[in-house]
């Protein structure tokens, strides 16, 4: 071997992949640190706590946005989301209207049941129940879901709004302390949903705008939703992006950092902390497993952004980064909080010292 290929192998061969050791794991903090010098998804999940981490810690305050899609609610995540907004964990929520629904769905007793995915689907339907691969919800209870949403939508002003303003108002109407929306409204997060029809709460509106159509109702402004994300965006110095799963929240949180760079004269990068838990795959081209570099193309993720994408399960990978973050919080606590005073669609943005907890 020449003393050139020798040099360029120890170049390489810097660091050698560390063996969990199971005997000194005390807490899921200690397993994610562990999970930093294995190998394959391990270890991106690990890179991905030690870059929430960083965003947590950053002196210059960055907003983060969490980016929610996928059977969240159905795999039993709805308090692990909830803990994080109620944590301080983030700042600003951008999700599917579908996780929103079904967290709303158990606010009013509706429940999610064992089930299988070898399920006879022809005898589920003939008794009005519907599966998400190996998990029961009660079509009934949806259709009472439906129907509370359309009927508290008849105490909404009658104007336009943005889905952050009316999901806000669905969390202070639907009160419960384990509630994913329930909790941002009493936390002062916004929640977005830019497509929330595409969800059961756009069935609910459908029964209201039925109710209601010969006269003045409540209308979803989708555009407005931009013009408010884009405010925020353009009120942060530095942001940091969580995406459980991809989708529209992925885009949509991506997209408004180009406009708020291009189009409203914002000064900065693009996100400066990104990761990512995603079972999609970059090679179908699809932007649910696009890489956080390829993004960097576009300019929505930082040139010198610190990123992680891991590709495993949600259901496996958000509790054991939730638990590893609440487990190391004397790293992050005590964070300030952003308060949000809106005026109508525009938004004055400021910190709240010492107020994570």
């Amino acid at each position: 071997m020449s003393k050139k290929v020798d040099a360029a192998r120890r170049a390489i061969l810097k660091k050698s992949v560390a063996p969990i050791d199971v005997t000194k794991v005390d807490g899921l903090g200690a397993l994610l640190r562990q999970f930093q010098g294995t190998s394959i998804q391990a270890r991106n999940l690990g890179r991905a706590l030690e870059v929430w981490e960083n965003a947590l810690t950053d002196p210059k305050r960055p907003t983060i946005f969490l980016g929610l899609s996928g059977p969240l609610i159905a795999a039993g995540l709805r308090k692990v989301l909830r803990d994080a907004i109620d944590w301080g964990l983030v700042d600003v929520v951008v999700s599917t209207g579908a996780v929103l629904y079904q967290d709303i769905y158990q606010t009013i007793g509706g429940k999610h049941w064992v089930g299988t995915p070898s399920a006879d689907d022809v005898q589920l339907r003939e008794l009005y129940l519907d599966r998400i691969y190996d998990t029961y919800v009660d079509e009934l209870k949806f259709e009472d879901t439906d129907r509370a949403i359309g009927a508290v939508t008849e105490k909404f002003p009658p104007r336009p709004a943005s889905s952050r303003e009316y999901l806000q108002f669905l969390g202070e109407q639907f009160p419960n302390p384990d509630s994913i929306v329930s909790t941002a409204a009493r936390r002062g997060v916004p929640v977005f949903s830019p497509a929330l029809i595409d969800s059961s709460i756009g069935i609910g509106l459908t029964l209201h705008y039925q109710k209601n159509r010969d006269k003045a109702r409540f209308l979803l402004d989708s555009v407005r939703d931009n013009y408010e994300l884009v405010q925020i965006l353009a009120h942060s110095p530095r942001t940091a992006v969580v995406y459980i799963g991809g989708g529209t929240p992925k885009n949509w949180i991506n997209d408004g950092i180009v406009m708020a760079n291009y189009a409203f004269g914002r000064e900065g990068e693009g996100h400066f902390y990104a990761l990512q838990i995603t079972t999609d795959v970059p090679h179908w081209g699809g932007l649910s497993g696009s890489t956080l570099d390829e993004a960097q193309s576009w300019g929505k993720i930082s040139k010198t952004a610190t990123r992680s994408m891991a590709h495993l399960d949600a259901s496996i990978g958000l509790p054991l980064l939730i638990g590893a973050l609440w487990d190391r919080r004397k790293v992050w606590q005590p964070r300030s909080r952003l308060r949000f005073d809106w005026t109508g669609d525009e938004v004055d943005v400021s910190v709240r010292r010492g107020a994570s907890k």
